[in-house]
């Protein structure tokens, strides 16, 4: 049986095709859509998992060996057997994360990681592992109402996973999601764009033929695509000639809520104040709390190196209390949760301004309001990325596009549209469903294929 796996950055969503239509699946509290978050109260008991929910080989147990011991050890300490959950997916993720951040590892959005550069073989096994145990509570949820087990699959990908050597970062990325969903039980997978499957969706509906700039501004990539479509083309399998033009970058919806929280929350922990001996404190602290989808930062963050490091900063600050604040943020584990508080915001104002922001979990005083020009003044950077992605699109096809079709779970902020605009002015302007498009239009893919 064939399906269409959307595994997104933020949510992730499955469908098949039944009478003819695309049907998402049930996957979590009758929605389709499941947030890409796990919380385990052990990061080797993801390995366990593993072997326990899929068909492992000896060598996959044997490079995990360590990861497997310490499960077992972990179990034996804490008192739990094998049929103890111990690790949970989507909204029940976010929830134990928010009730208890300190008595496990909650981890958002693995596929922000997947291209990232300078990674370790020890790094690469434990993102392979996080996205395998995601895929299969996906497959297994979608499967429990089917009749049959899911094993063909078009995924959808980004055109780059990463910016920087983004060939590099986009075999490693391939290579490990390969991997994952072998392990997770598809026996053939193929991947396509993206922002090519929203535009499949959105072309069964067109009534004459166009030339359509898809935007698909998703959580942790923009990807843009001018394609030709309509009725002349809309049953063809070879789409190549069509496709005049591709562009994408690792910035997206998750950079607009990491960009908020470090210009406009930040500086309620410290950020632009001074030490004593007059000197502005450093920027890396506040930026590496809040940077969330970079390994890297999150492991600069997590350190002992920086509770040192911090301790000695409050020694000098002028104003204590502020960075006494980001020492409580590191010590709780509750940047994710104020990552998550700025994305909240960001959806807010969407529809309304100003937004309250409420971090009386870090500090009971830490009450405060955004509006709608804090927010645009804070995420001025990506979307001058956002902007110049679209911009190329345009120059690589060589013609402006009749249609401009927005997607993607950022796509419905006015500032993003607004942005669009400002590139394009005066093109008609759609919007898709902004969180299913790209499944319905990979499960659509995938019946042309293997139907």
């Amino acid at each position: 049986m064939f399906a269409g796996l959307d595994f997104g950055t933020s949510n992730s969503a499955i469908g098949i095709v039944v009478n003819g239509q695309s049907e998402l699946l049930d996957l979590q509290q009758n929605s389709p859509y499941v947030p890409s978050t796990v919380f385990t109260y052990e990061r080797n008991l993801i390995a366990d998992f593993i072997c326990r929910s899929a068909s492992v080989d000896s060598g996959y147990k044997e490079s995990r060996k360590l990861q497997l011991a310490g499960a077992r050890s972990f179990k034996i300490e804490m008192g739990f057997d094998d049929r103890d959950q111990v690790h949970f997916f989507g909204d029940a993720a976010i929830q134990h994360y928010i009730d208890s951040p300190e008595d496990g590892v909650f981890i958002k959005s693995p596929k922000s990681f997947l291209g990232s550069t300078g990674l370790s073989p020890h790094q690469i096994h434990f993102i392979e592992d996080l996205v395998t145990a995601m895929v299969i509570n996906i497959k297994s949820k979608a499967e429990s109402n089917l009749s049959d087990r899911l094993t063909h699959a078009v995924v959808g990908r980004p055109v780059n996973y990463q910016g920087v050597n983004s060939e590099q970062s986009n075999q490693q990325a391939i290579q490990i999601m390969d991997s994952a969903l072998s392990r997770a039980g598809f026996d053939s997978v193929e991947y396509l764009y993206e922002p090519l499957a929203a535009g499949i969706d959105f072309e069964t509906d067109l009534t004459n033929d166009c030339t359509v700039l898809v935007v698909d501004i998703g959580g942790g990539t923009t990807d843009c695509s001018m394609v030709r479509m309509g009725p002349s083309y809309v049953n063809k399998v070879e789409r190549r000639e069509d496709f005049l033009a591709h562009t994408g970058q690792r910035v997206g919806g998750n950079d607009l809520d990491i960009h908020l929280a470090f210009k406009s929350f930040m500086p309620s922990f410290g950020l632009g104040s001074t030490q004593i001996k007059g000197i502005e404190m450093p920027k890396s602290p506040f930026w590496n709390a809040v940077s969330i989808n970079n390994v890297g930062d999150q492991n600069v963050f997590n350190s002992g190196k920086l509770y040192r490091d911090l301790l000695d900063l409050k020694r000098d600050a002028t104003q204590p209390d502020l960075i006494q604040r980001l020492i409580k943020l590191q010590q709780t584990k509750q940047n994710h949760r104020l990552v998550r508080d700025s994305e909240l915001t960001k959806i807010f104002l969407s529809e309304s301004d100003p937004a309250k922001v409420d971090l009386s979990y870090i500090d009971e005083q830490l009450l405060f309001s955004i509006d709608g020009s804090d927010f645009e003044s804070s995420i001025a950077t990506p979307i001058e990325k956002i902007k110049a992605l679209i911009s190329d699109a345009v120059n690589q096809a060589e013609e402006k596009p009749d249609i401009v079709y927005v997607t993607g779970g950022s796509a419905k902020s006015p500032f993003l549209r607004n942005a669009i605009l400002n590139v394009l002015p005066g093109v008609k302007l759609l919007d898709g469903d902004y969180f299913g498009s790209v499944a319905s239009g990979l499960t659509k893919w995938a019946e042309r294929i293997w139907e």
